[in-house]
């Protein structure tokens, strides 16, 4: 199973990178962005039996090591 996870900044939260790349897209001649926020995405292989268990895996990888829970939001995804 793979596990993709999409780690984003909570919508409070001060984003100096996508106020950078929101200014540089302007600079660019890009017309009409008007907010980026940016994050990252951790693509996981793991054994496990099924989909239930994968995405139960990643969660905890996530509430463990991989997203701060006071700044960030997670998104699983778990294909075949």
């Amino acid at each position: 199973m793979k596990a993709t996870v999409t780690i984003t900044l909570k919508s409070g939260v001060l984003d100096p990178q996508g106020k950078a790349i929101e200014h540089a897209l302007g600079a660019l001649g890009f017309q009409g962005v008007n907010d980026v926020r940016q994050g990252k995405v951790i693509e996981i292989d793991l054994d496990a039996a099924d989909a239930a268990t994968a995405e139960a895996m990643a969660k905890d990888m996530c509430g463990k090591l991989l997203a701060n829970p006071v700044i960030e939001d997670y998104s699983i995804e778990i294909s075949a």
